[in-house]
């Protein structure tokens, strides 16, 4: 499939309708930080039509801190415990598919560790007659203006960690990136690009989305902030940019899930394997100094090299295949 050209704006001169969109939350076992994210909400003005929450099959006291708001949140809840842990790839996958069966027309994806500024839904619905894929903007945990690397170098398959931050008078930048921390996306494009792939599990699932849905409509991030992240992580201060602390895990997930990347890629014919390569030798890099500038160890390099393993045992399955459209599903 060639890669899309000159899309145009997407203008429509239908008003926003706050009732139209869903926000779908995904947690797991941060029932402190979802609390702060449910009061957030019960103080929007205006307020979506329905509040999805996935569970990622949490052990901690969610189920009855969810129920507690029910009645308060101003408007209606629906909560699914899945059975086990899916990641937040399977989260998201699901939160998705919820809100699309729903009948929604906007679906705002977002972690259990930010709050929503009063007039967000507001601030985004501005921008949907004219944008089908939008991405605001967040404050950081400290009050600061969170940078989020909203370009990917397609060919290497990596985020661009300068892409400039500033805005024109536009208000808007072209994206072809996506972050599940504050994806606002119409139903019309999770209908031709599908869901959310949970096989990911962790990383690289919301870019490749974003990526997905920029190469059907003009995905844009616009100069509105609409979120604000509630839980401090560990970094490395570069001056202009930070470096977040990892973990085991997702230097695991970082590597393996270079071979669903490669998979999409592939399947879309857009696969070079000598620049894509590069990108993930360059991944490889990036995860090494983290561990060493913001961890402050050398253990757990071994968990990229599973990662790395494991990735090529998908990168070589024949039988693999994309997300399959939502195109004549029922909504």
């Amino acid at each position: 499939m060639p890669r899309t050209a000159d899309k145009p704006e997407m203008t429509s001169t239908t008003p926003f309708d706050p009732a139209s969109a869903t926000i779908a939350i995904v947690t797991y076992n941060r029932s402190g930080l979802l609390t702060r994210l449910l009061e957030s909400i019960t103080k929007m003005d205006p307020k979506p039509g329905h509040v999805v929450i996935i569970d990622n099959a949490s052990v901690d006291d969610t189920t009855a801190l969810v129920e507690s708001y029910r009645e308060k949140l101003g408007t209606e809840l629906v909560y699914r415990r899945l059975e086990t842990n899916t990641g937040g790839s399977g989260g998201f996958s699901e939160g998705m598919r919820t809100a699309y069966e729903l009948g929604s027309t906007w679906i705002w994806l977002m972690d259990d560790d930010v709050e929503v500024l009063p007039d967000g839904l507001a601030r985004m619905g501005a921008w949907a007659p004219r944008f089908k894929s939008i991405q605001g903007r967040r404050y950081d945990y400290d009050g600061s203006e969170f940078y989020w690397q909203y370009r990917v170098a397609e060919p290497l398959g990596i985020p661009i960690p300068f892409a400039p931050a500033g805005f024109d008078a536009s208000g808007f930048k072209p994206m072809n990136s996506g972050c599940f921390e504050g994806m606002f996306i119409h139903r019309d494009i999770v209908e031709q690009i599908g869901l959310p792939d949970p096989r990911f599990f962790i990383y690289w699932d919301d870019q490749m989305y974003g990526w997905l849905a920029s190469r059907k409509t003009t995905s844009v991030i616009v100069d509105e902030f609409v979120l604000r992240r509630t839980r401090e992580i560990k970094q490395w201060d570069m001056g202009i940019r930070h470096m977040n602390a990892s973990s085991n895990a997702y230097r695991y997930y970082i590597m393996r899930n270079r071979g669903h990347m490669k998979n999409y890629y592939r399947s879309l014919g857009v696969y070079n394997p000598v620049l894509f390569g590069i990108g993930t030798a360059l991944t490889f890099g990036k995860e090494l100094i983290r561990l060493v500038a913001v961890e402050r160890t050398v253990r757990g390099t071994s968990n990229l090299f599973r990662g790395i393993r494991d990735g090529g045992k998908i990168a070589r399955d024949a039988s693999w295949q994309p997300m399959p459209p939502l195109v004549g599903a029922e909504g």
